[in-house]
């Protein structure tokens, strides 16, 4: 494989890197579909760039829907997340009856629902379980609101209960707001251990927080997203002593590939260049891009 930083590559070599490391493709469990209205608002957001974003940050894939979807395909995405999230109360509950109806259209897509601490948020949560909901997608810096708030603490439960694996943006990039950092999770996981969770963007920028409770909880998980990119190195680049812990946490299935896609300002490919130039080998990559994520999400070897 090309080395980071040598030549880019470019999306068209992303089916031969997963060819040659013998899997059936990717999946990647952090990508964004939401309602059309909802994703130009947060492409908006982006362009502007609001305070919670901090810099220039340009959508390289701001397509239509159907458009988004077969680049996916082109790049030998089997399965992803459609993670969508509110900002207000009140927006939750149509969100995951959105999610369950592009899932349906969509086969390659994990059904994929959210919450908001507000009053009724564990019926609803269960509700959309039973109604087939594999994921969820929590996120602490939009969202502005704290984890441990209890009107929670019952839909934590039923999540875990449910072991329905929930990506939560937990960490402080790209600009902390409200209730980020390892603290106010932390407290969450340590009333509900056994909750499913995949910390995302590594938890950047407190990385080694993020890594410590992954340690600490048997079923916490951290995504790739972003992580070690050109982009994302103005966030704090990533400890070098951690690199080892980083490595054992893949190798042990904790570590899944995720990308952010649409809302990246790079190519799809950079992603998957900068985790090969990790040199951790293609055990670990193959761990990474496919086989932690289909356990996690039961996602089937075809």
């Amino acid at each position: 494989m090309t080395e980071p930083h040598s030549v880019p590559w470019a999306d068209a070599v992303v089916p031969a890197f997963w060819r040659a490391l013998g899997l059936p493709g990717l999946i990647d469990a952090h990508v964004h579909f939401m309602p059309e209205r909802l994703m130009e608002a947060v492409w908006e957001y982006f362009a502007e760039p609001g305070p919670l974003i901090g810099r220039d940050w340009p959508v390289r894939y701001r397509l239509p829907e159907a458009e988004r979807v077969a680049v996916l395909r082109g790049l030998g995405v089997r399965a992803f997340t459609a993670l969508l999230y509110p900002h207000r109360p009140g927006m939750a509950e149509g969100l995951n009856r959105w999610g369950l109806e592009f899932a349906a259209a969509v086969p390659e897509a994990i059904p994929t629902g959210t919450l908001y601490p507000e009053p009724g948020v564990a019926s609803y949560v269960a509700k959309t379980i039973d109604a087939g909901t594999a994921a969820f997608k929590v996120h602490l810096q939009v969202g502005g609101f704290d984890p441990r708030a209890p009107e929670l603490d019952d839909a934590w439960g039923v999540l875990a209960d449910a072991g329905a694996p929930v990506v939560v943006h937990a960490g402080s990039g790209p600009v902390a707001h409200g209730f980020t950092g390892p603290g106010p999770f932390g407290d969450v996981l340590a009333r509900h251990p056994r909750l499913t969770a995949v910390v995302a963007h590594l938890g950047a920028p407190e990385y080694e927080g993020f890594l410590d409770l992954a340690d600490r909880f048997e079923r916490v998980h951290l995504d790739t997203t972003m992580a070690f990119t050109d982009f994302f190195e103005h966030e704090g680049t990533f400890p070098r002593a951690l690199l080892p812990r980083l490595r054992d946490l893949g190798e042990r299935g904790r570590i899944l590939l995720g990308t952010d896609f649409p809302n990246i300002p790079y190519p799809y490919a950079h992603q998957l260049q900068v985790l090969a130039g990790l040199g951790f080998g293609d055990a670990w990559l193959r761990e990474v891009c496919w086989h932690a994520a289909a356990r996690l999400f039961g996602v089937p070897a075809g």
